[in-house]
């Protein structure tokens, strides 16, 4: 089912429902550049399903914060993005929001859509999210790397912005906080009880994935964007390194946002961080081929390749 499409000067938007059953519904964005060069496979562009944040609990593809996002992401990368709009805690506990992420990917990479179908190129998907949205695309990337089904999905790579991770032992950011965190810890260390209704702690691997299945990953190319001030800051660090070490990614981009928080890139009034990061983002998505990154001394920056 599909509402009316609209159309701005930049990009062109639909919303569909992908699954009567559940509800699970997306929006669409397509560059207009994209549909005035035509199709051919020369001109199609890059997909992108995009998962919000929001803490498993609020948010949607639907609303005025993530819309924005999206919108610029497409216009800016000349992409497809796929907005899912997946069903939150505590109505619906975890897992239900990675069941249906990975419904939505599955449904995106059959091309039934014509825009999908008319306009993407298969071998070039990528999984986007920031916060609870970057802790989904790890988990469905998981998911894809064990899943006999997603053989055939072309994921080129993972983007993960300030990815939602935790954990039963503090991290060096997570205690050392003369800042003042937009988040307490003790706050966070209540929240995955509260999101699987009881089911599981902190010590959950979705939470706090561990080493081995990082660095089992599945994965051409990732980027994983952190922030200074941000409490999770050093967990994006150490996932990034562990995917270095793994050596199944052929390339993993770590970038630090220097003096800001959780979330900043999606504040309307954000200012040179989150045009740079936009940069980085963009600039990830449309490189062809791959940048190998040697080891630094520094095991918790062994990727990192720049500070914005």
């Amino acid at each position: 089912m599909a509402s009316k499409a609209t159309k701005s000067s930049t990009v062109a938007a639909k919303n569909l429902v992908i699954d009567p059953d559940t509800g699970v519904s997306v929006r669409l964005f397509l560059s207009v550049q994209a549909i005035a060069k035509g199709t051919t496979d020369k001109t199609k562009i890059p997909l992108i399903v995009y998962y919000h944040g929001g803490a498993f609990c609020s948010g949607s593809a639907f609303s005025k914060l993530f819309h924005r996002y999206a919108e610029s992401l497409s216009a800016r990368a000349g992409a497809l993005v796929v907005s899912v709009d997946y069903r939150l805690a505590p109505e619906h506990p975890i897992p239900v929001a990675y069941d249906d992420a990975w419904a939505a990917l599955l449904w995106a990479s059959s091309f039934s859509d014509p825009w999908l179908a008319e306009h993407t190129d298969p071998k070039r998907v990528f999984l986007a999210g920031e916060s609870a949205g970057g802790n989904i695309v790890h988990n469905v990337a998981a998911r894809a790397t064990a899943s006999p089904e997603s053989h055939a999905i072309g994921i080129e790579g993972t983007i993960l912005l300030q990815p939602f991770f935790w954990g039963t032992e503090r991290q060096p950011s997570e205690t050392d906080r003369d800042d003042g965190p937009a988040f307490a810890p003790e706050w966070i260390d209540t929240l995955w009880p509260f999101l699987t209704a009881g089911e599981a702690g902190n010590d959950d691997p979705r939470l706090d994935p561990p080493a081995g299945q990082v660095m089992a990953l599945h994965c051409q190319r990732a980027l994983i964007a952190v922030a200074s001030k941000d409490l999770v800051r050093d967990r994006g660090y150490r996932y990034a390194t562990w995917l270095r070490l793994g050596d199944r990614c052929r390339e993993v981009t770590l970038v630090e946002s220097k003096g800001e928080d959780h979330g900043f890139h999606l504040n309307p009034r954000a200012g040179a961080s989150a045009v740079k990061l936009m940069d980085r983002v963009v600039d990830f998505i449309n490189r062809r081929g791959h940048r190998p990154i040697a080891a630094a001394v520094d095991p918790r920056r062994v990727v990192l390749k720049s500070r914005l």
